[in-house]
């Protein structure tokens, strides 16, 4: 079932997981997610600067799970089926092996049926500020242990934990990653 981008597509309509899978495989140059009243949210593609910085920033993480060999590293063009039937595509995504091993072939197809254990999402437009920590919160009701905001315009990456604990970190300092992603530390100001 092809679904060619149609702005006739009524709000009120609920498209099923395949419905949205075969929708965005239809739409392949389009970033599309999904919240979980069913709104389809079309993102448009990053700057330029994004995308150097994010390809730096997943960078650091493949380096350092293959280090590791803990998981599994995503980029953005990754979608995530997450618990509350929203489909995510965080900006740089990591999920254990253990996590992910639990699940079954079909829960892995598609947008695989798992949230993140850790997710980066690196703003690209000054006006994200408003609309990220939203985002951010989601993620974190849905299972995520660890986030980041990255904030390039202030030069500081705001830390999300599922205790509710949020700590703003400027680019100068080293970020951890914690328990989620032991011993892997960053300072933003040597990459961005």
């Amino acid at each position: 079932m092809m679904f060619p981008l149609n702005p006739t597509i009524r709000r009120d309509d609920r498209l099923n997981d395949d419905e949205f899978y075969a929708f965005c495989q239809a739409n392949p140059s389009l970033r599309i997610e999904r919240e979980a009243d069913g709104q389809i949210i079309f993102e448009m593609p990053t700057n330029t600067k994004t995308g150097l910085r994010n390809a730096d920033l997943i960078t650091e993480i493949v380096l350092w799970n293959r280090k590791k060999k803990l998981g599994l590293v995503a980029d953005s063009s990754a979608g995530f089926t997450l618990p509350d039937t929203s489909v995510r595509a965080p900006d740089v995504s990591w999920i254990s092996h253990e996590r992910w091993n639990a699940l079954s072939e079909k829960e892995q197809d598609k947008f695989a049926k798992i949230c993140p254990d850790f997710v980066i999402e690196l703003m690209s437009d000054s006006d994200e500020k408003y609309t990220l920590p939203a985002k951010m919160e989601k993620y974190l009701r849905n299972g995520v242990r660890l986030g980041w905001v990255i904030d390039p315009f202030s030069q500081q990456t705001t830390v999300y934990r599922p205790e509710g604990e949020i700590e703003v970190v400027n680019f100068t300092d080293i970020l951890s990653g914690e328990a989620v992603l032991p011993d892997f530390e960053l300072r933003l100001s040597d990459l961005l």
